[in-house]
């Protein structure tokens, strides 16, 4: 990655194009600014609340790279694109954290400790109706693939609070959760980028594959640095979702196990780990187990698949900076 493209969240090795991008991310933003106003004081403060606590624009930035694969990468329906998906991801944190009940969001409190969980709920809506409005202005299709990709982020959110069927995996459930609550967005990022860019149908085709793929494998290598890292590495206290009690992949595979030797790691995994010793204990127990190198191989052949879907792009900047992203995707959790 060059110096110059050091603000943006994907690794654009080209300066030219790395250039273009965060000038057009800039229109992105100052746009977002307008989107999130309402005739009421009250509601632009709040939905403006998360927005301006900062994020990394990955989702609207992969539209606006991914429009660069086509003919006509300045069309003001990709900024318009750009701004659904960031919209539509914007209104999920303030419901995700309603239900997570968290107190903090890129470093400010959320809406619901400040407001409470009707306003953070009402505010998340307010924003969902904002990108619905937007995804209107870019034509029937585009509403018809903004409500599938709705529908499974919802559906994702539903089957992570249910636990897996009694004849269903439960790595596959999770893997379900995963697809739907993020890589379905960042796969309809790569779509609407290429769509309104003017990209070729089988290019379309192929960076939505690839967004999903590779969307879901950087949270899945998320799950990895939860369990295996330190806290100076990761940015985030080891073992965070461990001890909500929220199995992940790496979880999941080691709870595969049939190993006798794994009796005391699944004792502690099956119990409550908000006592500080039992956690360490299972943190450790976890970051010695072969479930970590199984977590991080299985991450690392998502990342090849996603690179494999970018064939039909022509080779360029454009390809790079993507398959540069799915290297990042596969050695972060190494």
């Amino acid at each position: 990655m060059t110096t110059g493209s050091a603000a943006l969240a994907l690794p654009v090795g080209d300066e030219a194009l790395a250039t273009r991008l965060r000038e057009r991310l800039g229109l992105v933003e100052d746009a977002l600014a307008g989107h999130v106003r309402s005739r009421a004081e009250f509601v632009t403060e709040m939905a403006s609340h998360l927005m301006e606590a900062g994020g990394k624009r990955f989702r609207p930035l992969l539209v606006l790279l991914a429009a660069e694969a086509g003919d006509r990468p300045d069309a003001d329906e990709v900024i318009t694109a750009a701004c659904v998906v960031e919209l539509t991801h914007l209104a999920s944190l303030y419901h995700d954290d309603v239900m997570d009940e968290a107190d903090l969001r890129r470093g400010a409190d959320t809406a619901h400790s400040r407001w409470g969980n009707h306003v953070a709920i009402l505010t998340g809506d307010f924003l969902f109706s904002k990108s619905s409005e937007l995804t209107a202005e870019l034509g029937a299709d585009a509403v018809r693939i903004q409500a599938q990709t709705f529908t499974r982020l919802v559906e994702g959110q539903i089957l992570e609070t249910i636990a897996a069927g009694p004849d269903e995996d439960p790595l596959q459930h999770y893997l379900e959760v995963v697809a739907g609550k993020t890589g379905s967005l960042i796969a309809t990022s790569a779509r609407y980028g290429a769509r309104f860019g003017g990209a070729s149908r089988e290019v379309e085709e192929a960076l939505t594959a690839y967004g999903e793929i590779v969307g879901s494998a950087f949270q899945l290598s998320d799950d990895i640095l939860d369990i295996a890292s330190d806290q100076g590495e990761s940015g985030k206290t080891p073992g965070t979702d461990l001890r909500e009690g929220v199995r992940t992949l790496p979880v999941l595979m080691a709870l595969a196990s049939t190993d006798p030797a794994d009796a005391r790691l699944r004792e502690l995994l099956d119990g409550d780990l908000s006592d500080d010793e039992r956690h360490a204990e299972a943190l450790d127990l976890l970051r010695k187990h072969p479930a970590i190198e199984e977590a991080r191989a299985y991450v690392v052949a998502e990342a090849e698949r996603a690179k494999a879907r970018l064939v039909p792009v022509p080779e360029g900047p454009v390809r790079a900076a993507l398959e540069a992203f799915a290297d990042i995707v596969a050695t972060r959790s190494a």
